[in-house]
């Protein structure tokens, strides 16, 4: 059974609201294409609304400003508390607008709870330093939150990314409005209820539904808006610190996907390394930022990878997402679909072999077959844009010297991984590859204590991690004249 839809409204000052424009627009579930629920359709007026409400909650007298830190540690456990009861319908929820396969959503739900207590434990820690200085002067620091922020969430993992963004933000003191993906915004706004369930005084979280030519762009120009956390695609996040940079040079946190590397050595673990080769790439469809979408297999043991991933790939359970037994489910919507099966063609006029998939499924839904691409060059548009869908390159090489270099030839610089037995072989591959993350012999694991972000255009700043409440605050320096006597 589809899941209650109990929120549609925009949510201002902890109470919810109709579109300012009296607009809806709909959200479809990806797995049969029908509209699930009309979702108010919030703009620069609902944008202006809620910056005001949140400026008027950052005031230095507010009920929130003047909270202990600890304090509002507290009421982020009470909201882990919070999802943990709700979890299963939190999971149904997504399922149905994102198409994230249930049982990996309900993993997900599951580590959501520890993640918000990790985040929310660095409330009260936000410390400062003493300086010494020459002369008879003192100088401290203090780390103060920088004000309204501006959160916008991707639509591949929203629940994730709302805890991400919107736990430290507020551990740090700020407030915020969150603009949910107009793809999928129904977590966005039942997270927002539970947020005041917990305690949360009004206007420190506000959810602002609608789409990124309307509210986003209000959201991102809005002069009193001091901090942008954008999470998606690269030609997106180019305009979001454009706009950063337009009136009050706002701070921006930018992720914009990668195009990963995978490296397997000779001397890998086989069975080991297709596991997570087709769990890098077909998890989620490949609708991920770190999708290993470029696997790179040494000459020794390409045959044997090839033909193994190639029955990896067949050996998936595609099905409705909401079923416990579906392994893989449809893209998130018909435009991401069409985009990926010109992908798929592109790969074939180009000469790379397709030697599983590349057609969609059926006609109810918006499902593509899992695609394994091998003799894959380096040159062809498969294995240097990101495709956010379910094709695998597959490219051949000869030494770890030659696979740093084409690994590391890409725009992109999130994530890597590498398979080998070989300690130095690890270590050096670590140290070179120009990546913020990189796995060992496993992929995917994601941790609220490990910093999480990318280099080069794969995105500025860092999100999780025991320093992530640095993104949200200021470093005020304080220098006073002692006394040079007693």
């Amino acid at each position: 059974m589809a899941p209650e839809i109990k929120y549609t409204k925009i949510f201002i000052n902890n109470e919810w609201f109709d579109a300012a424009s009296g607009k809806t627009f709909p959200t479809v579930c990806p797995h049969d294409g029908k509209v699930i629920a009309n979702v108010a359709e919030g703009d620069k007026a609902d944008i202006d609304l809620a910056v005001n409400a949140a400026k008027k909650a950052f005031h230095r007298n507010s009920e929130w400003r003047l909270l202990d830190a600890s304090k509002r540690g507290n009421i982020f456990y009470k909201f882990a508390d919070l999802v943990e009861r709700d979890a299963k319908y939190l999971a149904e929820l997504e399922t149905i607008d994102n198409g994230m396969v249930c049982t990996r959503i309900q993993s997900i739900l599951a580590t959501i709870p520890d993640r918000i207590r990790y985040i929310a434990s660095l409330a009260d820690k936000s410390e400062g330093t003493t300086i010494p200085l020459d002369g008879d002067t003192f100088c401290y620091t203090l780390k103060q939150p920088v004000g309204v922020c501006g959160l916008i969430l991707p639509w591949n993992a929203p629940i994730l990314m709302f805890i991400n963004k919107i736990i430290a933000a507020l551990a740090a003191g700020c407030t915020a409005i969150v603009k949910p993906a107009e793809q999928t915004p129904l977590t966005a706004l039942a997270l927002a209820a539970l947020m005041k369930e917990a305690g949360l005084p009004p206007g420190v979280v506000n959810v602002v539904p609608g789409y990124g030519e309307t509210a986003g762009v209000a959201l991102t120009h809005h002069p009193d808006v001091a901090k942008i956390s954008f999470t998606g695609s690269l030609e997106v996040g180019k305009l979001v610190q454009k706009a950063a940079g337009a009136n009050n040079l706002k701070r921006v946190t930018l992720e914009l996907g990668g195009k990963s590397p995978l490296v397997i050595m000779n001397d890998a673990d086989l069975q080991s390394a297709i596991q997570y080769a087709t769990l890098g790439l077909f998890l989620h469809q490949g609708q991920m930022c770190i999708a290993a979408s470029r696997v790179f297999v040494q000459s020794g043991i390409y045959d044997a990878f090839v033909q193994a991933m190639t029955t990896a790939a067949r050996s998936l359970k595609i099905g409705n997402p909401a079923e416990v037994t579906s392994q893989y489910g449809p893209q998130v919507d018909e435009e991401m679909m069409k985009k990926i099966l010109c992908y798929i063609e592109k790969g074939q006029v180009e000469g790379a072999k397709l030697v599983i998939g590349g057609k969609r499924i059926g006609t109810q839904g918006y499902y593509i077959e899992p695609t394994v691409f091998a003799d894959v060059q380096d040159n062809m548009t498969i294995a240097k844009e990101e495709i956010f869908g379910p094709v695998q390159s597959i490219l051949k090489f000869e030494t770890l010297e030659e696979v740093i270099e084409r690994s590391n030839a890409s725009h992109y610089g999130l994530a890597a991984g590498i398979f080998t037995t070989n300690v130095t072989t690890a270590l050096q591959f670590s140290k070179h590859v120009e990546a913020g993350i990189v796995w060992v012999n496993t992929y995917l694991v994601l941790a609220p204590q490990a910093p999480f972000g990318g280099r080069k255009e794969s995105g500025v700043g860092r999100e999780t991690g025991s320093k992530c409440l640095d993104e949200y605050l200021d470093v005020k320096a304080v220098t006073y004249s002692q006394p040079k006597k007693l």
